[in-house]
């Protein structure tokens, strides 16, 4: 196998002459030929004519906008590839790039190291593929149903991004994240922007259905099946034909109900409750879960073959906690809905008040961060909501006390156990661990500069073992510059 090429022909489109510099100097320096475009218009006809092979295009140009180039230039053959640059860092963004065929989605403002990587990622793909698989033909007029999830940060854009390659197919997805962490938007994001978004989104949360009647809830029954079965009645994988079936909280479905979805699964075909006709079934499975299946898989409350079957498209939420940049936005975005649903006229939040959700743990995720702003905005005396207007737990809070690192792993233990209330929790063990290695993990590199090798010296582990977690905590080590 000859060596991967260094070089490039690379073409930065930006309406922004600053940008287009600063990329260009960049990437010119490491070697690669750099052409320039500063409308939409002038990228897509450089594209045409066949002789680029990465394409940085923003989203906001003058005449025709970063995402129709990419469409255009995919329908025109177009084999380059294409990565979009935006600040506007919105969900719907990054999914629309990803649908029409973009490679990646770079958000501004960009570390050049990063620029760099994805470069000579492309040249690794390009020397080891012939062909890179695009989306190409017209793409159906996006059905607009309000879905939308709210976070900028580097972990909601690898979702974003995700969601975009796996919306075009019927694949199986299963979600996996804490409680409160949006996993059912996550569900319907797929739904609504898959080929199935005219057909029903049906939901079914196994948690919640008493176990004897879930196999009649997936499957329906004949009349006569049972006392009170006075009618047929279709169950959930009828109701979704043509759709998607949205399996919530899937682990805690029974072993012997498993091996029933599991068949299904397999032959998509089913049984209603106290019949003897095979139904056929056409529907894509979304599941997601608060626990780590894998676990339960290895604990034997789970069927490893079922976990394989669902297991085909991970995707995990990662809690607030780790995403706390979100944090602002979500703020804006919940006032603006409280004051909407609930008629409130609520003006925003004091500096104060958004300082202590910023630094509070939020065991309950999104869904607690909801909960908490419509209190104070209903019990508020005031159009701005102070600190004050706010009853969080204490346990949550960060300390100023001088706690040892003993007790404040006693507390963030604790607050896992009041989380769940009479349930207990599961993987506490491994929730904590993640919360501890991500700071010592931050903090050695800041120390190293980002030298792993150094890093990995200081914690006294393996190199490769440092690099796993930080892929695993969705670490990107940077060095200073300057």
């Amino acid at each position: 196998m000859s060596d991967t090429p260094t070089s490039a022909r690379i073409l930065v489109a930006d309406d922004e002459r600053s940008i287009r510099w600063v990329l260009s100097e960049a990437l010119s320096a490491d070697g690669h030929q750099v052409n320039e475009a500063s409308t939409g218009t002038d990228a897509l006809a450089i594209l045409n004519r066949g002789a680029i092979d990465v394409a940085f295009l923003d989203i906001r140009m003058p005449d025709m906008n970063g995402l129709d180039v990419v469409s255009k230039a995919r329908e025109a053959g177009c084999q380059t590839t294409l990565i979009v640059m935006t600040a506007q860092t919105t969900m719907a963004n990054a999914v629309e790039a990803m649908k029409r065929g973009a490679y990646d989605y770079l958000t501004k403002p960009f570390d050049l190291d990063v620029v760099r990587m994805l470069v000579t990622r492309v040249l690794e793909t390009r020397q080891l593929s012939s062909e890179v698989s695009v989306l190409k033909g017209e793409l159906r007029k996006r059905y607009e149903v309000g879905v939308d999830i709210i976070g900028r940060s580097p972990a909601m854009q690898n979702i974003y991004k995700l969601l975009g390659r796996v919306a075009k197919n019927d694949a199986t997805v299963l979600i996996e994240g804490e409680s409160g962490t949006g996993k059912e938007l996550i569900a319907k994001a797929i739904h609504y922007h898959s080929p199935r978004w005219q057909g029903p989104f049906v939901a079914l949360n196994c948690s919640a259905i008493p176990r004897e009647l879930l196999e009649s809830e997936l499957f329906g029954f004949e009349r006569g099946a049972f006392t009170g079965a006075i009618e047929r009645r279709a169950g959930k994988f009828e109701q979704a034909a043509g759709g998607s079936l949205f399996l919530d909280e899937v682990a805690d479905m029974p072993l012997e109900l498993q091996a029933k979805l599991l068949r299904v699964l397999q032959e998509r075909e089913f049984t209603r409750v106290g019949g003897r006709e095979s139904l056929r079934t056409d529907v894509r499975i979304v599941a997601a879960t608060n626990q780590e299946l894998l676990r339960a898989v290895r604990a034997a409350r789970f069927r490893e073959d079922l976990y394989f079957r669902l297991n085909v498209v991970p995707v995990h939420v990662p809690p607030l906690r780790e995403r706390k940049s979100d944090i602002p936005e979500l703020i804006r975005f919940f006032v603006a809905k409280i004051n909407r649903d609930l008629g409130t006229e609520m003006t925003g939040i004091a500096p104060a008040a958004e300082a202590m959700l910023m630094q509070y743990g939020w065991p309950g995720n999104v869904r607690e961060l909801e909960n908490s702003l419509v209190r104070a905005a209903v019990l508020a005396p005031g159009r701005t909501l102070m600190p004050t207007d706010f009853a969080l737990s204490e346990v949550n809070l960060p300390s100023s006390n001088g706690d040892s690192l003993a007790e404040v792993v006693r507390r963030r233990t604790r607050n896992q156990f009041e989380a769940h209330g009479e349930r207990d929790p599961v993987d506490v063990y491994a929730t904590l661990l993640m919360e501890f290695e991500r700071p010592l993990l931050e903090a050695t590199l800041e120390r190293t500069n980002g030298n792993q090798v150094r890093a990995a010296q200081i914690l006294g582990i393996n190199r490769n073992t440092l690099r796993k977690k930080l892929t695993q905590l969705g670490l990107t080590p940077r060095r200073a510059t300057g």
